[in-house]
């Protein structure tokens, strides 16, 4: 059977105990520590809308920080969003009660309260947590002391220095300041110091790792006036693991993949332009695969872009090295096609043979060949009819046209490679060893500088 009681009922019953057990006693009076104080007997005179110590001096906030996680950071909106637990503290005199007992309050009550208008500045977003009430705390202690904690999330902006991405140490802070208190009215300090903020050295995360963090006090200048703020600084180091595996592997072995031509033959045309191609389009394919999560307009240059363009230079030089190769082996080819059936002609028609083929027999010879046999010839036919007496004519400076002939000889015999063969000879090591230049190059400056 069960008997259903009224709230009068409870209440009167709780007073009629009370009185039974403190029978000397009256709920009203102070004196006897056994008996908490009710919160109409705290608030009674109370006035929420001044602050405590008002005109005697600025009252001292102390604040702690627990971290309970960092959800994400974000390099496009330079922001990360975590969700914090923080904890105020701060004495008020109208609320000391006898006794060493402390009260904790239904988190409801805060608007019975006076308590500090303490922000975020650099908050973008942030929402108090209601599930399933709101997530607040109010304690007050017998000397006054009142503490004030509640959990929020918040999506807070920092600043990023991106040009040593994904090898980059960034560095974020946690500002809190007072909203319409100044140094006057309120002061705020970390409760203790660096070890006001816990979580941090437990806190595990995607891409980073918490390499270091500090707590500063500081005040905030304004048009206003001047207002109290704390910061904590905590420093990110990115893990570069998955950014090699995902980046820098690829990228790498594509430009090995790409030397693979050079010891295909020349005459493979298909092959080797295709194996060029395939390598210059899925590099373009990768570079803007790396580019999706990073914001479009902005004015770094970061680490990766830098080696992923010195990987596709790589590989679009293998393809340039093809295209020469293959077009001097055909100049060369159509050369000595060329020579060789001038000089059978030449030797047709001489019918003594007296002029060996073999100055024919390479462009070169061709290119440092003098003037022909005929034209000392000539030169003495002419020399031998002028009359005696008759006045020389003069004549242009001949070594001016030989000097600027043999000039254009030299220039032209300069782009004209003996054996072709030996380009893909050198490029098999030339290629290698420069590529491994600028990777050491390339690791030290972003490792170390």
């Amino acid at each position: 059977m069960f008997i259903q009681l009224h709230t009068p009922v409870i209440l009167g019953m709780t007073f009629t105990l009370c009185a039974c057990m403190f029978p000397g006693n009256h709920w009203g009076d102070w004196n006897d520590s056994q008996l908490l104080p009710t919160i109409q007997k705290l608030m009674k005179g109370y006035n929420r809308y001044l602050r405590p110590n008002f005109n005697e001096g600025p009252v001292e906030i102390g604040m702690s920080l627990d971290i309970a996680s960092i959800d994400a950071i974000s390099e496009i909106n330079m922001d990360y969003t975590a969700t914090i637990f923080l904890r105020q503290r701060w004495r008020d005199s109208r609320l000391v009660f006898p006794g060493n007992e402390s009260v904790s309050v239904d988190g409801r009550l805060v608007s019975l309260l006076w308590i500090p208008d303490t922000f975020i500045p650099d908050s973008k977003r942030s929402f108090l947590h209601d599930v399933t009430v709101e997530n607040r705390l109010i304690r007050i202690f017998s000397n006054g002391t009142v503490l004030y904690a509640l959990r929020i999330t918040a999506t807070i902006a920092c600043n990023m220095d991106l040009t040593k991405y994904p090898m980059d140490r960034q560095v974020c802070t946690l500002q809190l300041e007072s909203w319409g208190y100044n140094l006057q009215d309120v002061v705020f300090y970390w409760t203790r110091g660096n070890d006001s903020v816990k979580g941090l050295d437990t806190l595990r995360l995607a891409q980073y790792s918490v390499e270091s963090y500090y707590t500063s006090v500081s005040e905030a200048v304004y048009e206003t006036g001047q207002y109290p703020k704390l910061v904590l600084h905590f420093a990110l180091r990115r893990n570069v693991l998955f950014f090699i595996l995902e980046t820098y592997v690829p990228s790498t072995l594509l430009v090995v993949l790409s030397w693979v031509s050079f010891w295909i033959s020349q005459s493979s045309v298909p092959a080797r332009t295709c194996i060029g191609v395939t390598t210059v389009l899925t590099m373009t394919t990768l570079m803007m695969g790396a580019r999706t999560s990073l914001p479009n307009a902005n004015c770094f240059i970061k680490a990766i872009d830098v080696y992923l363009g010195i990987c596709f230079t790589f590989i679009f030089g293998a393809l340039l090295e093809y295209a020469c190769a293959h077009f001097y082996t055909m100049q060369h080819q159509t050369i000595e096609d060329l020579h060789r059936e001038l000089a059978r002609e030449f030797n047709e028609s001489s019918g003594n043979g007296s002029i060996p083929i073999a100055r024919y027999s390479h462009p070169k010879n061709c290119l440092e060949a003098g003037p022909s046999a005929e034209e000392p010839a000539q030169q003495s036919a002419n020399s031998g009819t002028k009359t005696p007496g008759e006045p020389e004519e003069e004549k242009p400076d001949q070594g001016c046209l030989l000097s600027v002939k043999d000039a254009s000889k030299r220039v032209v015999s300069i782009f004209i490679v003996e054996n072709p063969h030996n380009i893909d000879r050198h490029a098999r090591t030339v290629f290698p060893t420069a590529f491994l230049f600028v990777n050491i190059l390339y690791w030290l400056y972003y490792l170390f500088f």
